[in-house]
């Protein structure tokens, strides 16, 4: 596998935190574009450093969004966003090392927060 930072992904993801998921700290989490993979039908993942790892490094949680170049990079830029906004809706609200677990983060609830990111991006731009 190789990694390289996702600049173009890390703004959108950004902005859709700025919009949709305050609590995230924008400063903790870094996208990144992998190639080679093996898996069949992962688009992307969410990494996270658990609380052992935090506390013997002594530093905060961070989260690591992965998204998989050789099927991400095929998306339509819609279902590219749909894609990071369900990454980000992994990270829970006390930003603690943990996950959402795919009881929360469904295609619905993806919808939804879709809809309202695009709403709140115009009524932001006007």
């Amino acid at each position: 596998m190789k990694y390289e930072f996702a600049q173009d992904i890390q703004r959108i993801a950004e902005e859709a935190s700025c919009i949709l998921f305050p609590y995230v700290k924008i400063e903790r989490i870094k996208c990144f574009r992998s190639y080679g993979t093996s898996s069949r039908r992962t688009i992307a993942r969410c990494h996270a450093l658990n609380k052992l790892m935090q506390k013997t490094l002594n530093i905060e949680a961070v989260y690591v969004l992965e998204f998989l170049s050789e099927r991400f990079d095929k998306l339509d830029k819609e279902d590219q966003l749909k894609v990071i906004i369900h990454e980000l809706m992994h990270i829970p609200k006390c930003f603690g090392g943990g996950f959402r677990h795919h009881n929360f983060v469904t295609e619905k609830n993806v919808g939804l927060y879709y809809k309202e990111y695009k709403k709140k991006k115009k009524k932001n731009e006007n």
